[in-house]
């Protein structure tokens, strides 16, 4: 008698291999669907449909939409960046149909969802036999193009070094800790490495003058909402740096709470030691670094505070522990120990309990600071240090010029 195994699932230093293994379970989860399709009008929403119900669910309301991201941030970015010839040619040609696909996909898949949650509670037997197909259809489409063409090229072109990226990245996503990551933690604790031995390289991406839009704010909202969907570790902490009339620097990490047409918003302590260097020079240098995408985002320009009417809007919609916080805090001012903190804090809160009010009042020291863009660099790591950076400069007129500057 032979035995039969199932084939372990492939780790992810074969990131290739695992995106092939996520089309082979949403295949199983699309059979499933199909053969619930087929249960129901026999069986009704029993306890095997809303089982069946519940696996479909579980699978496209969170792996379908992570294998996704695999690809729009991760594999198709790396392809494009190292691709060449016909290569490229023809990655150039099928990225925006894959990501049609995607988003056509979740359209179709937003419909079923909302059947199949009334079925998963033994609520309704309705559910489609056309959206089904539909949905069934368009996924074997777009699994095909992916195992024909996109696939073969990574395995073809990417390097070890890529193919580690690759590995790391996706298991990040799905909060996994590289093994590479651990190793160096252990070394460091061991007995130390070298720093300049702390060396990785890029290779996620490229970024050239036709990649980017034209306003550099919206090309920003772009990149923010990659690094959010990536699931970037706090994407709207940055590093605010300022310089009083000393001359000497100061940098500290705020974040970001607006960005629109008139510039980057922050609230703080207008006595701070950042609130303190403003008021002598007006000027500002911002710091995005978003590690999981290798990209930095650079904004210069002056600064100015925001009106009491928008400083207001942002107090009032904090936490009342966090306004009590800003009420009793005095900002980079020495204070003796944490318990005289403690204490601070304990008194403004009775002071608001006494006053009966429904909301502390924002003190006038507390509120916003804008910076208005000057400058906007947008830079994109690349193999050996020849990062990709694009700066947005802007003129007399108002108008933005953007240059290509070597790295």
């Amino acid at each position: 008698m032979t035995d039969t195994l199932l084939a372990p699932a492939p780790d992810f230093d074969q990131p290739v291999a695992v995106l092939k293994h996520c089309h082979d379970k949403i295949r199983k989860q699309l059979k499933t669907l199909q053969s619930l399709l087929a249960h129901l009008p026999q069986h009704g929403a029993d306890a095997a449909a809303q089982q069946a119900a519940q696996a479909v669910q579980k699978y496209f309301n969170t792996a379908a939409h992570v294998h996704h991201a695999d690809e729009e941030l991760d594999l198709l970015p790396m392809l494009e960046s190292t691709a060449t010839g016909d290569d490229l040619a023809l990655v150039r040609r099928l990225k925006p149909e894959i990501l049609a696909q995607h988003e056509q996909m979740d359209s179709d898949w937003n419909i079923i969802n909302s059947h199949l949650e009334k079925i998963a509670a033994g609520n309704s037997t309705e559910l489609s036999a056309d959206n089904v197909a539909r949905f069934v259809q368009a996924y074997a489409g777009h699994m095909e193009i992916e195992e024909s063409h996109i696939a073969p090229m990574a395995k073809r072109l990417f390097s070890a070094t890529q193919m580690q990226v690759l590995g790391e990245a996706m298991q990040r996503r799905r909060g996994i800790v590289p093994a590479g990551a651990a190793k160096v933690s252990e070394k460091a604790v061991a007995g130390g490495i070298a720093l300049a031995d702390l060396r990785m390289d890029y290779g996620r991406a490229s970024l050239s003058e036709e990649d980017t839009l034209a306003d550099p704010v919206a090309q920003f909202g772009k990149w923010f909402d990659e690094a959010m969907k990536a699931q970037v570790n706090e994407p709207n902490a940055m590093s605010a740096s300022t310089v009083g009339s000393d001359g000497k620097p100061s940098s500290r990490i705020v974040l970001i709470k607006q960005f629109d047409e008139r510039g980057f918003t922050w609230y703080t302590n207008y006595r701070s030691q950042k609130g303190e260097q403003l008021a002598q020079n007006p000027h500002a240098a911002l710091l995005f670094f978003w590690p999981e995408l290798e990209r930095q985002v650079r904004i210069e320009g002056r600064v100015e505070t925001t009106s009491a009417a928008e400083s207001d809007k942002y107090f009032y919609s904090r936490p009342v522990k966090s306004q009590l916080a800003a009420i009793a805090s005095q900002q980079s001012a020495p204070i003796e120990g944490r318990a005289d903190m403690e204490a601070n804090y304990a008194a403004a809160e009775a002071d608001f309990a006494a006053a009966g009010g429904d909301r502390p009042q924002r003190p006038a020291h507390w509120g916003g600071y804008r910076l208005v863009p000057e400058r906007i660099e947008f830079w994109q790591g690349r193999a050996s240090r020849f990062h990709d950076r694009i700066v947005f400069t802007l003129q007399a007129d108002g108008s933005w010029s953007k240059q290509r500057i070597q790295p």
